[in-house]
């Protein structure tokens, strides 16, 4: 359903991060990266996304680029003034360091 939907609007933010969560779920990771990541170029104030990128380059084993992924989006959450994406982030960020 959600690719239908894209189809039709194929740069909607919180289709594409709808899509790779549900890629996670199926065990897609890759596919899940490259929704993030693109999504990302497109929308850099999409915080949410940062949190769930940085946490699937930790499964897959990529410390350093969770954490680069982690300190983008804290830059972006401290710009909206999202304290809730913030503490998010900067626990996930704490664990890693």
């Amino acid at each position: 359903m959600l690719r239908s939907l894209l189809a039709d609007q194929p740069t909607d933010p919180f289709l594409n991060h709808a899509l790779a969560l549900e890629e996670i779920k199926v065990g897609k990771d890759e596919s899940a990266r490259e929704l993030f990541e693109q999504l990302l170029e497109c929308n850099l104030d999409y915080v949410g996304s940062y949190y769930h990128l940085g946490k699937l380059h930790e499964r897959l084993g990529d410390e350093s680029k969770a954490i680069a992924v982690y300190e983008k989006g804290m830059e972006v959450a401290k710009k909206l003034s999202d304290n809730h994406a913030l503490s998010e982030l900067r626990g996930a960020y704490d664990n890693l360091i």
